[in-house]
């Protein structure tokens, strides 16, 4: 099919006219039905059954080895609370070895399509947020791991995460299946509606959580979310998050130590580094975000600890000011190597904040107006983005079993809209087909993969009794 498209296109030569020449550099490009074809003729050199396969190579990594990998040039003193985060559940390990399952999808089964990938995409890397326009969109919400890659990794990640949370509830294999199969069939019949619509209509499209709402069939559950999103709503960072993270210590304002999570490190005068550096993140932004932020002061930053997979990373927490009366919090990301690089090749990107902010933009509905990236005078790479706007979390550890089923719809629906804008949905339509062999490949990969994950969470258990892994357990 690949020679068909190309012959046609040669056919349809350069001679003639401007206007002929012009309508034959638009006819140039293949048609919907070409990119259709080109996708369904991958399924002869990766079939879509061969997905659901998952046996861990004879040269397979040491897990622990590869965790130990992954905390170099993290803080020291944090990486125990790394470690404490992870031990606790096989779901809460896995959430912390993106790395692990990055080195295991290498050697899986891939079509030879690639998007830009979020490279960690389970399921508690989604969740609403507001647009600058103030609407609330669900969408992903955290790209630290970013990078062009193969569609299949964030499917079969996203796959994953199902069964470890179903299993974490206490749900049965059944649910959990059901679970993955609602997921990749939403992404796939979503991707094939993506495939058949303009551009520019892809790229313009949201989940807008306000219309989601009502289609929610658990009623607690869906009550429970518009009582977070009311919460959120209402929520202002003047009277909300100001009196929680910030003192007022004479005339200048500080942030609040809440040690081990929020804390001032000594590590030299970090106000003034952290000035040099916003300077570079300023000159990151458009000129209109820059006229933005320039109407606020930075005051103060302190580390932050956050997530499970980011501890240990430097990031932190800047207050800036307005006035007296007008507060903004902004959150401080390293930003490292992707874990996907060592598989997916190196990012065009100097800065790896700028690489992370560039998967924001193109995977996001809508970004963060304070979106940017910088370097420290260490070469430490670092984005920005505001601390909370309107975020909710999904509550997935009070989920019932019918909501985590409806949830797997959700996410695999915001999925392939943040693979559609990027890559080709109408090639990654073709190749998934309209019937559910591939749901039910990655379904079975699921499983197995889950199983595999509490297999590695236990040998991780073992090398903390050993003392191999230090932990700090958080009340």
């Amino acid at each position: 099919m690949k020679s068909a498209v190309t012959s046609l296109r040669s056919s349809r030569g350069a001679s003639g006219t401007p206007s002929t020449r012009s309508k034959a550099a638009v006819a140039s490009r293949p048609s919907q039905a070409e990119l259709y074809a080109l996708g369904k003729s991958l399924r002869t050199k990766c079939p879509r059954g061969s997905h659901a396969v998952w046996k861990p190579p004879d040269d397979r990594p040491d897990p622990v080895r590869l965790l130990e990998e992954s905390n170099e040039g993290r803080v020291p003193e944090l990486i125990p609370i790394r470690h404490g985060r992870m031990v606790r559940t096989p779901f809460t390990f896995y959430r912390g070895a993106a790395l692990n399952m990055a080195a295991d999808l290498a050697v899986t089964p891939m079509s030879g399509l690639r998007v830009q990938a979020c490279g960690d995409a389970h399921l508690l890397n989604f969740g609403d947020f507001a647009t600058p326009e103030r609407r609330i969109i669900f969408d992903i919400n955290d790209l630290d791991e970013t990078l062009p890659a193969p569609w299949e990794w964030d499917v079969k990640r996203l796959a994953a995460s199902f069964v470890l949370a179903c299993r974490n509830n206490g749900f049965s294999q059944a649910c959990a299946r059901d679970a993955v199969l609602s997921c990749v069939r939403s992404y796939r019949e979503r991707m094939a509606e993506y495939g058949r619509m303009p551009v520019l209509a892809v790229w313009y499209s949201s989940i807008d959580v306000e219309k989601l709402l009502p289609t929610i069939k658990d009623k607690q559950a869906r009550q429970q979310h518009q009582k977070q999103l009311s919460t959120a709503r209402a929520r202002s960072v003047l009277e909300h998050d100001f009196p929680k993270l910030a003192a007022r210590a004479g005339e200048a304002p500080t942030i609040k130590d809440s040690p081990p999570l929020i804390f001032h490190p000594k590590w030299g005068d970090l106000l003034a580094r952290a000035r040099a550096a916003f300077a570079g993140y300023r000159e990151s932004l458009q000129e209109d975000r820059r006229v933005l932020i320039d109407r606020f002061e930075l005051k103060d930053i302190a580390v932050k600890v956050v997530g499970v997979g980011s501890v240990g990373t430097v990031c932190g927490v800047m207050l800036l000011m307005a006035s007296e009366e007008d507060p903004l919090f902004l959150q401080v990301k390293e930003a490292r190597r992707s874990v996907l690089e060592p598989y997916a090749g190196k990012s065009i990107h100097p800065n790896h904040g700028q690489r992370v902010v560039n998967g924001y933009r193109l995977m996001q509905s809508a970004s963060d107006v304070f979106l940017g990236w910088t370097k420290s005078n260490i070469g430490r790479h670092f984005y920005f983005r505001q601390l909370r706007d309107m975020k909710v979390v999904p509550l997935v550890d009070s989920f019932s079993p019918g909501m985590m089923v409806q949830y797997g719809e959700i996410c695999g629906w915001a999925l392939a809209h943040a693979h559609a804008r990027s890559g080709a949905p109408t090639q990654i339509s073709g190749y998934l087909g309209k019937s559910d062999t591939f749901d039910k490949a990655i379904a079975a990969f699921a499983i197995a993969y889950a199983d595999q994950s509490e297999r590695d969470h236990a040998i991780f258990k073992r090398a903390v009794r050993s003392g191999r892994v230090k932990v700090v357990m958080e009340g």
